[in-house]
């Protein structure tokens, strides 16, 4: 089995009852709003690949204000039958941030198609994927040990 670790390094930036998202293609092609952010460059401080993300996903520059903590998650995924198999282990860290310049704009050839502000109320009527809702609730709680302790883990 093939195992892979990806750390990676997200923003929440709430402002005015709205959160801004970044929508990209799942796996199977349907779109789904995800949180800005990605995947950590080989050493990459996680601070700048917030930054960094934010700014290519959304045009936005951001100043981060918060650690908001450290998610988890980990997934078998075997393709062409049982011949492939990878055992995916997913570490996310959390800020929140506040925009600090920039224009909002879609990413040119990333990997999201589309930024937007969406309101607060609305997100749970979103196709999101899980971390979106482990972010919002990590910004709402701030739980002092940056990790939600009834979430289950995968």
């Amino acid at each position: 089995m093939r195992k892979k670790l990806r750390v990676a390094a997200y923003a929440v930036c709430v402002r005015d009852g709205q959160i801004l998202l970044a929508r990209s293609p799942a796996p199977d092609g349907t779109p789904e709003w995800v949180l800005p952010g990605g995947g950590m460059e080989h050493g990459e401080d996680p601070y700048d690949t917030v930054r960094r993300e934010v700014t290519e996903e959304t045009g936005y520059r951001i100043e981060v204000t918060r650690l908001l903590g450290v998610d988890s998650s980990r997934r078998v995924f075997r393709r062409h039958g049982m011949w492939q198999v990878t055992d995916n282990h997913g570490v996310r860290i959390l800020y929140a941030a506040e925009i600090a310049g920039g224009e909002l704009r879609n990413e040119a050839n990333g990997s999201t198609d589309l930024a937007a502000w969406q309101d607060l109320d609305a997100v749970s009527g979103l196709t999101r994927v899980r971390l979106v809702d482990v972010a919002l609730k990590l910004w709402r709680e701030r739980p002092a040990v940056g990790r939600l302790a009834e979430e289950p883990r995968e």
